[in-house]
């Protein structure tokens, strides 16, 4: 048996911000990807994803009994296959902000869920919610607590505009110039981030006035503007916002950023060669990059090793 592929994302804009209501552009990522496998393989990552999902049964039948589960799920056909070695072979980065809880949430869905909603089927606002919420309850067993938004990207590979926690839909993006300047890009931090440390630093600092200040007036107004402009093509204006919220992030998102990139990402903003941005939760894994001019930010960023998303 090996199940269909289900692809990384990245959440080019509204990290931490949607947690608030802010817009959010969440975009397949094809580079990486993972399927669900049936094998006899003994490597240890194929032991340690089979123990893994194991655990994961466990969660998906603690909510089903608990009728907290917005879905149902067939769970004797998926203990029986993990208990025949069934696992997860994945070639998505975990801790890196490229949603490899996601594609495996997907692919168990894709695979158990009994009158799953398809992603063949009118896809109505309503059904994308309730998709949404699923993933939501799903992935919780990984971060703590999730949004459901990474599994329902790689479910249907499909670019996700958040409008509001209430309101999200498949959107087109603008054409790539693969002969263009610009670049979207990843920078591997060489760490491993982990997502439910960074979310709860993140909800004590909600807890001051100041802070969420910040997020409401300048965090979630540039996030914001940063998705219009991206999805309308408008380049100029965007760089302009990147910017402000590459400065917002500095200043007021520090423990997320490893401490070793402090001051290349102060150097980015100093020089316009380049502007960093978190990428998913931050605190390691991939950092995102956008730049104007692609070549002088690998000129500026040699010592790293880094992947190009998008091209403007």
């Amino acid at each position: 048996m090996k199940g269909p592929l289900f692809y990384s994302k990245i959440l080019l804009f509204g990290e931490y911000g949607i947690i608030k209501d802010s817009k959010g552009l969440s975009i397949p990522y094809n580079f990486y990807n993972g399927a669900l496998k049936l094998s006899d393989t003994t490597s240890d990552e194929a032991k340690s994803s089979n123990k893994s999902l194991s655990e994961f049964a466990k969660h998906l039948q603690r909510l089903q009994e608990a009728n907290r589960s917005s879905a149902i799920f067939n769970l004797d056909e998926l203990n029986a296959d993990i208990a025949n070695g069934m696992y997860f072979d994945s070639s998505i980065p975990q801790g890196y902000g490229v949603g490899s809880s996601g594609a495996l949430v997907a692919s168990i869905y894709d695979k158990y869920a009994q009158n799953k909603i398809t992603v063949l089927e009118n896809l109505t606002r309503e059904k994308l919610l309730q998709l949404k919420e699923i993933f939501s309850q799903m992935e919780s067993f990984f971060h703590g607590k999730s949004s459901g938004l990474d599994p329902l990207n790689s479910y249907l590979s499909l670019p996700i505009l958040i409008n509001s926690k209430d309101n999200i839909e498949p959107t087109g993006l603008p054409s790539q110039e693969k002969k263009g300047k610009g670049a979207v890009f990843l920078l591997d931090s060489g760490i491993i981030g982990e997502t439910a440390p960074m979310v709860n630093i993140f909800m004590e600092n909600m807890k001051q006035e100041g802070f969420r200040n910040m997020i409401k007036t300048q965090f979630v107004k540039h996030t914001d503007a940063c998705v219009e402009d991206f999805l309308k093509g408008n380049m100029s204006s965007l760089f302009g916002n990147v910017k402000q919220l590459s400065k917002i992030v500095l200043n007021n998102f520090k423990p997320m950023i490893p401490e070793q990139f402090h001051q290349l990402w102060k150097q980015g903003i100093e020089t316009n060669d380049y502007y960093l941005k978190l990428c998913g939760s931050g605190g390691g894994g991939y950092i995102l990059g956008f730049t104007e001019n692609y070549e002088k930010a690998q000129e500026s960023l040699k010592d790293y090793k880094l992947e190009v998303v998008y091209n403007f």
